[in-house]
C-alpha cells in the first residue's frame, strides 16, 4: 500500500518556497531542560519538569490522548506516523505562548508535531478520523488529511517547557482543533511491542493581540555511503533511495531528488552536506534548533557565510539526539531579502555498530528519510516576520 511521505513533503514544502510552518522558540530566560539517553536509543522515564509560571493574561489548556494507544507499524517497520485530533474548546481567539508536551511512553516516541486545523475544517477533520478504524490515522509527517495546516507546537528529545518571548506566540482561531502527531519508533525496543502511550500536550495561551510567529524549515541533503567494511544490498545507492520508497511511498524518492536541486545539484557522497539558501522576506529571529538522527555528528547554521557580517546562528560540534531544544538568538536578529543561510551537517556512519538501536540493522547507503534509522540534516528557524 502506497503511503504519505507527509513529514519530508512538508520539510520540502516549506523548504522550496520558505512558507511557513509553526513550531517553537524558547524564552531565553528558561533553557529547556535535557533528558538522558536510555539503552537501546530510549529516554529516562523521569517526570517532566514543573512548568513556569504563567504570566500576564496566560493560561493553561491540557489535551492529548483520550485513551492509551498501542502503536503497530505496518509490516516488519519500526516506524508508524500517528495522527490523533485533540480539542482545546478554544471560544475566542487565543495566542500560543508556550507548550509542553508530555511523552508518557519515552522508549517509542520519537517526536510529536501539532498542526492547527481551522474551525471551517474542524467537521471534515472530525468525519476523517471516525471513517478510520482504531484511534486516529496513520499519516507520516503532515496531518495527513489532503491540505497543509500549519504546526502550532513541537517536540523532540531534549525539549522541555517552550515558552516564547513576551509579545508573540501562534494564532488560534476559535473553534479551530489541533491535530496530534506522534512518530513512535520500536527500534528502542528491538522491534519488540512497545507497549501502550497516552502523551499529551499542556498549551500556554493567552488573549489579546500578540506579534504572531512563523518557522522557516531549512533542509539539506544526505548522502552518506556505508563505512569502511560494511557490505551488504543496501549499501548500494539505487537499492537504498528503493527501499525508501517501498516504507514510505514515492514522495521519498521525490523528496531525495528535490533536496539536491534545492540545494545547487547532487551532492558529492560523503559524511558532510550542506545547503546554501536565499532569504526573501525581512523577519527578526527568536530562535533556531537542528535535527538529525542516531548517526549525526554535527550541524551548523551559518547567515551570510563568506562575507564581512557573517554569523554564526547554530554550532553543535557534538550533536546530540537527545538536546534538541530550540536555542534562543541573542536579543533577536534581523534577516533580509538576499540574505542567505547555510546549514552543514556532519553524519557518521560508523555509528551504526556503536548504537545498540542501529547494530542489528543491515547496512545501508543513508539517504533524506522518515525512518528513525534514516536520516535528516535540518535547521527550524523562528521568525517574526515584518508586516
Amino acid at each position: 500500500m502506497s503511503r504519505r511521505l507527509g513529514f519530508v513533503a512538508v520539510l520540502t514544502i516549506c523548504a522550496l518556497g520558505l512558507a511557513a510552518c509553526g513550531s517553537n522558540a524558547p524564552e531565553a530566560a528558561a533553557p529547556a531542560p535535557t533528558e538522558t539517553a536510555a539503552p537501546h536509543g530510549g529516554h529516562s522515564a523521569s517526570p517532566p519538569p514543573r512548568a513556569q509560571p504563567l504570566r500576564g493574561g496566560e493560561r493553561f489548556v491540557d489535551t492529548g490522548l483520550a485513551r492509551p494507544f498501542t502503536p503497530d507499524p505496518p509490516g516488519d517497520d519500526a516506524d508508524e506516523y500517528r495522527c490523533f485530533v485533540v480539542d482545546p474548546k478554544l471560544t475566542e481567539t487565543a495566542y500560543l505562548t508556550g507548550s509542553q508536551f508530555r511523552p508518557e511512553n519515552r522508549d517509542i516516541v520519537h517526536h510529536a508535531i501539532f498542526f492547527q486545523i481551522p474551525a471551517e475544517d474542524a467537521d471534515r477533520v472530525r468525519a476523517h478520523d471516525a471513517a478510520t478504524d482504531g484511534d486516529g490515522w496513520q499519516c507520516f509527517g503532515d496531518a495527513g488529511i489532503g491540505d497543509d495546516p500549519a504546526w502550532v507546537a513541537s517536540w523532540a528529545p531534549g525539549v522541555g517547557e517552550t515558552i516564547f518571548p513576551t509579545g508573540v506566540g501562534f494564532e488560534l482561531s476559535p473553534g479551530s482543533l489541533l491535530v496530534m502527531q506522534i512518530h513512535y519508533s520500536l527500534l528502542a525496543t528491538g522491534g519488540a511491542p512497545g507497549g501502550a502511550d497516552r502523551s499529551g500536550i499542556r498549551l500556554r495561551l493567552a488573549g489579546g493581540k500578540l506579534t504572531p510567529l512563523h518557522t522557516t524549515l531549512l533542509p539539506a541533503p544526505i548522502e552518506l555511503p556505508c563505512a569502511a567494511g560494511e557490505k551488504g544490498p543496501l549499501c548500494d545507492r539505487d537499492r537504498a533511495v528503493a527501499d525508501v520508497v517501498r516504507r514510505f511511498g514515492d514522495q521519498a524518492g521525490q523528496t531525495v531528488d528535490g533536496l539536491a536541486r534545492l540545494c545547487g545539484g547532487a551532492p558529492e557522497p560523503g559524511p558532510t552536506q550542506s545547503c546554501t539558501r536565499r532569504v526573501f522576506r525581512t523577519a527578526t529571529l527568536y530562535g533556531i534548533g537542528g535535527h538529525m538522527h542516531l548517526l549525526g555528528r554535527s550541524i551548523k547554521v551559518e547567515l551570510n557565510p563568506g562575507t564581512p557580517g557573517a554569523r554564526t546562528l547554530l554550532d553543535m560540534p557534538a550533536f546530540d539526539f537527545d538536546d534538541q531544544a530550540i536555542r534562543p538568538v541573542g536579543e533577536g536578529v534581523t534577516v533580509k531579502p538576499g540574505d542567505t543561510y547555510r546549514v552543514t551537517c556532519t553524519h557518521d556512519a560508523g555509528l551504526r555498530q556503536k548504537l545498540p538501536a542501529l547494530r542489528k540493522l543491515p547496512p545501508r547507503y543513508v539517504v533524506w528519510g522518515e525512518g528513525t534509522a534514516d536520516e535528516m540534516c535540518l535547521a527550524i528557524v523562528i521568525e517574526a516576520r515584518a508586516s
